[in-house]
């Protein structure tokens, strides 16, 4: 997300920009690890919910997240992005849009689609998935696609829905593989701790997890809410032990 209306300079310019460049792909992680704990009485529900980015003390953006049934076996997943204070400052309005299935073995993902708002495509994303020849095929923000398609294979979307479903199923995996533009990248989970948030919603209790992706140096974290699904209250990123980023929960309806 490259593209400004107005030069904020510096780096803090740098900084902002990549609290919004990781808003597209940090928001759709943040529902990653949602049910650990639940029973396999439970099931996959309809749910929207909105949150808070903050970054350096200050609201950017309002990120919204929701879930719809779409077919017998299908849901279709959807993100949108809203700046807010100085995040008004960049053009980018990021949003994604993915349809999936649900079958016995898992979750498999039929397309994802991706864009930040304005007429550029540098960070467009457009995949299709053929579960005949097991291909996914596309466009990831200029990058040509073309990938074996396993079980284990997901987007930054879809991930969120096959890691809820297997905990559904009172599975625990602790690993999964994402499609990073030509390639496909380790990303590991952990639980870290409990904790207790003031938030919209009233004081809740929640689990917290760990992310993080194979080498890298930045770690997520999320503050899971078992009275609420298992979905996030907080998500956080630090590097090393700087925050670059917040997400707080703001609203959540769920069928």
């Amino acid at each position: 997300m490259q593209q400004y209306t107005v030069d904020c300079g510096g780096r803090r310019s740098a900084r902002l920009r990549r609290v919004f460049a990781g808003a597209l792909a940090g928001a759709l992680l943040a529902s990653a690890l949602l049910a650990t704990g639940v029973t396999a009485a439970d099931e996959l529900k309809p749910f929207e919910a909105s949150y808070a980015w903050i970054w350096n003390g200050m609201t950017v953006a309002v990120t919204t997240l929701t879930l719809a049934k779409s077919g017998a076996d299908t849901w279709t997943y959807t993100s949108r992005s809203e700046p807010r204070g100085v995040g008004k400052l960049m053009s980018q309005r990021p949003r994604t849009a993915s349809v999936l299935r649900v079958t016995p073995g898992g979750v498999e993902p039929l397309s994802y689609k991706g864009d930040d708002g304005t007429s550029s495509t540098q960070r467009s994303i457009d995949l299709k998935y053929d579960w005949d020849k097991h291909r996914v095929t596309g466009v990831y923000e200029q990058t040509p696609v073309d990938l074996p398609l396993t079980a284990q294979v997901q987007d930054d979307s879809s991930i969120q829905i096959a890691l809820m479903v297997a905990l559904l199923r009172g599975q625990t995996p602790d690993r999964f593989d994402l499609i990073d533009k030509d390639a496909v990248r380790e990303y590991h989970y952990a639980r870290a701790g409990q904790a207790t948030l003031p938030t919209p919603l009233g004081a809740l209790a929640a689990v917290i997890y760990t992310s993080r992706k194979a080498n890298s140096p930045r770690v997520n974290s999320y503050w899971c809410a078992p009275d609420q699904g298992y979905i996030p209250l907080r998500v956080q990123q630090k590097r090393a032990d700087e925050v670059e980023w917040t997400m707080e929960i703001l609203s959540l309806k769920r069928e």
